[in-house]
């Protein structure tokens, strides 16, 4: 695989869980987690993000933030989990923080969990499963920027070899969950937390109480996530 937006193409639809939230009791097979992310691609698309634009995602552990970074990486958008930092294209929030954002011109808001009483903010669980089912067009190469922190960015290439790396050392295979206990912020949480689980046909796990094969993130943390874009 060379880019992420690989991992959720059509070969990868089945049956077999991807996403699991225990604290909200939510779940997502292969099939589904795939089309959504589709579906995200092509409603940020919609709203103007291409590649190189910027998307703000809630650093929140639930499915919305997680597909919208799979979504946004088929257009080859750049993804912060920071709700409150630059000037993104797009910005996805829980509801209850949408007051507390006042974008620049251009920026779309998108709020999840309820329906804004601001008609100019779009709803995720509305806008977003109404759109189709397909995968972007958009051409993304592993060179491109993936995923941005304060310190720097990071490219769909450094992001993949980091999670190959996880999937090496940690011995995942298809079927093993990966609970993610650290914060979406850390691009380490996000190679080994988000992306190594799907590389390996594994799940994601979000909570911090949650349990798996392999825990990233936190205390109890079986990988050491600041260690994968040293030197």
């Amino acid at each position: 695989m060379d880019v992420l937006g690989d991992a959720i193409g059509r070969d990868r639809r089945s049956s077999a869980t991807a996403l699991r939230v225990p604290t909200v009791g939510r779940s997502y097979d292969y099939r589904r987690f795939c089309t959504s992310a589709w579906k995200v691609g092509n409603f940020l698309r919609h709203h103007g993000v291409r590649g190189g634009a910027g998307v703000g995602i809630a650093d929140d552990p639930l499915p919305e933030p997680v597909l919208t970074f799979y979504g946004a990486a088929l257009l080859g958008a750049v993804v912060r989990f920071d709700s409150t930092g630059g000037s993104p294209k797009a910005l996805v929030v829980p509801e209850p923080e949408v007051d507390t954002h006042d974008p620049e011109p251009g920026t779309k808001i998108i709020a999840y969990g309820s329906r804004s009483e601001d008609p100019s903010v779009a709803y995720f669980e509305r806008d977003v499963w109404s759109e189709n089912p397909t995968q972007p067009p958009d051409r993304v190469e592993p060179g491109d920027p993936l995923v941005a922190t304060a310190e720097r960015t990071y490219t769909h290439g450094e992001i993949l070899t980091a999670a190959e790396d996880v999937i090496d050392e940690a011995g995942l295979e298809s079927g093993d969950e990966v609970a993610v206990h650290g914060a979406f912020t850390d691009p380490g949480v996000v190679a080994a937390g988000l992306v190594a689980p799907i590389l390996a046909g594994g799940a994601i796990v979000l909570g911090t109480e949650s349990t798996g094969d392999l825990v990233v993130g936190g205390e109890k943390s079986d990988v050491r996530t600041g260690s994968f874009f040293e030197g």
